[in-house]
């Protein structure tokens, strides 16, 4: 018996306890969009510890390996601060590791002491032709989410410049997403004619071969060129609201590029209209490629109707990709009967309020919410699926539901984070997997004889 099978059906009213968290902490995605960078070291603000654990959930989720150096604060920095560690720590990483940009992000502990990391950094001697940025990410508010628009919003506040010479560019921030997904963003820009800077760029970061020096870095990532160019676009696209519209108000503000928020471009109706935002830009006809790949995605669901029509999902995970979802399923004939976030703020359930009314929907929206909460719902109304990040293993054997993985992190499966959800092509391999789960609990329980091969 499992701690989960233990779980009341009477509903438990809580304040300050969460029970099977749906969140990381802010330093989580402040490392991810720091890799999103070119040549850049990301940097911990606190103990050897707080490094250590977001370092390692990015590397089982990902299967790749990479560096993050750390300020290694002690009892003395908790009682005396921890500038000294701070200044000796960026000293060493540009002698040792040669960036060409470091970005600092704090923790818990750093913030609690109250270390003022832009006046630590404001005189510190950089090394000519390099970068230091940094980005405040207490882990006891907001979640990863927070921390990767943190870091995002943090580089172009450091760095993007309105030079008065237009680029002929549009910003794309893709939000907290997979390589996979940005690469496939990437290529639906460029069919659609459109030229693009897209930060943070993951793609050939977590892909590549493994580095032979301590001093050599991934391929990929955004330049910091592009990144200082950025304030010379005509329009940014902010894909997700949680994660990408802190760096899109930015970058208005500092640079006057007007922004056009978006949800993730998951399913038929959100990539259509990612693709209309694009085709305004560049005056283009939509690209016969992407009209195939529509046609496909077309036929998948009518040919498959039967098995997801009316089926009930749980959703759950991070908000902007739980928004999506729900849409994309409600919209070929599912009920997102329940979705619950971890990310704290009061957009999510408004948006999820919306799509229940458009789809005529009696479901249910929760953030911030925990596994708990989403495992008494789930005893009270079952449904037919559910689909969220690999915590949700084990609710899902407990509570004997067909298992979707999607979003971060999936530590118990491979390959994924090479594979798009968003687009067209995102949108077949979002079919597949709901499909395979489902039929393959239909072929569990149906009686021998009325197994077929159809």
């Amino acid at each position: 018996m499992s701690m989960l099978d233990l779980t009341p059906r009477e509903p438990i009213t809580r304040q300050a306890l969460r029970i099977n968290p749906l969140a990381g902490c802010q330093p989580l995605g402040a490392i991810y969009a720091s890799l999103g960078i070119h040549g850049c070291m990301p940097h911990s603000h606190g103990s050897s510890g707080c490094s250590r654990y977001q370092k390692t959930l990015l590397q089982r989720h990902f299967r790749r390996s990479f560096k993050v150096t750390t300020s290694v604060l002690k009892e003395s920095a908790a009682i005396f601060g921890g500038d000294a560690n701070l200044k000796t720590a960026v000293k060493n990483i540009f002698d040792l590791y040669n960036p060409e940009i470091i970005a600092v992000h704090t923790t818990c502990l750093s913030e609690t002491i109250g270390d003022d990391i832009k006046a630590c950094l404001c005189d510190f001697p950089l090394p000519e032709g390099k970068y230091l940025i940094h980005a405040n990410t207490p882990s006891y508010t907001g979640s990863h989410i927070t921390g990767f628009a943190n870091l995002a919003a943090s580089a172009i506040q450091y760095l993007a410049v309105d030079s008065g010479s237009p680029n002929d560019k549009v910003c794309i921030l893709p939000g907290f997403v997979n390589p996979g997904d940005m690469k496939e963003i990437k290529r639906i820009s460029a069919l659609m004619g459109v030229h693009y800077i897209m930060l943070p760029d993951t793609c050939g970061v977590f892909g590549q071969r493994r580095l032979e020096k301590i001093n050599e870095y991934p391929a990929g990532g955004t330049r910091v060129a592009d990144i200082i160019d950025l304030g010379n676009c005509k329009k940014t696209f902010a894909l997700g609201k949680y994660a990408s519209e802190a760096a899109a108000v930015q970058l208005r503000e500092q640079c006057g590029v007007p922004l056009v928020l978006m949800d993730l471009p998951i399913g038929i109706e959100a990539t259509d209209r990612f693709i209309m935002a694009l085709k305004q830009i560049s005056r283009q006809d939509v690209s016969y490629d992407l009209e195939e790949e529509r046609e496909q995605v077309i036929d998948i669901i009518l040919d498959a109707h039967p098995y997801f029509y009316h089926k009930k999902i749980a959703l759950f995970g991070d908000p902007d990709l739980i928004i999506a979802l729900a849409e994309f399923t409600a919209g070929i004939g599912m009920i997102p009967q329940y979705a619950v976030s971890g990310t704290p703020g009061a957009y999510f359930e408004d948006r999820m309020r919306e799509i229940f009314r458009k789809y005529k929907i009696d479901g249910r929206a929760k953030n911030p919410a925990d596994l708990f909460d989403l495992q008494q719902w789930l005893k009270n109304e079952p449904v037919d699926l559910l689909m969220g990040d690999t915590h949700g293993k084990l609710l899902a054997r407990a509570e004997d539901l067909p298992f979707v993985r999607i979003g971060f992190p999936v530590m118990d499966r491979h390959v994924h984070s090479y594979l798009p959800v968003v687009g067209y092509r995102g949108a077949i391999r979002v079919l597949d997997m709901i499909l395979n789960a489902l039929m393959d609990r239909l072929d569990r329980d149906c009686p021998e004889n009325d197994l077929v091969f159809i």
